[in-house]
């Protein structure tokens, strides 16, 4: 085995401000709110913030801060279960609707990132 996952990670201009939308998009918390320090030390603000599934089920996304703003298409992107409206409405913007040749929506996160949202299906979403 030459190499095994262990994280996404997703580059941002404000990566506490995109950081704060994948938590409210998908449900996870801040690393270091669900998991202080024992020791009390706080990342500083220019560092990478963790976030994580809290029930541990999803993987660890570290949103990073980059100078450069986005400019081509992602070859690399998320896909999850999902309501198109919920997403907009938390500000995320459609791409390109589902339609005869695809069966999901490509939307873009506040900072253009794409990802693909399939309908959920029941046994996901239990």
């Amino acid at each position: 085995m030459s190499a095994r996952f262990k994280d996404l990670v997703i580059d941002a201009a404000d990566h506490h401000k995109l950081a704060d939308w994948w938590c409210a998009a998908m449900g996870y918390v801040r690393r270091d709110e669900h998991q202080p320090p024992a020791d009390g030390w706080l990342r500083p603000l220019d560092w990478p913030v963790p976030i994580m599934d809290p029930d541990g089920a999803g993987p660890a996304i570290w949103i990073v801060p980059v100078p450069e703003g986005k400019s081509t298409k992602n070859r690399l992107h998320l896909d999850v279960w999902g309501d198109v409206d919920e997403l907009v409405g938390l500000g995320a913007t459609v791409l390109r609707a589902r339609d005869a040749e695809i069966d999901w929506d490509v939307l873009a996160d506040p900072e253009g990132n794409e990802f693909c949202v399939f309908t959920p299906v029941l046994s996901q979403t239990a």
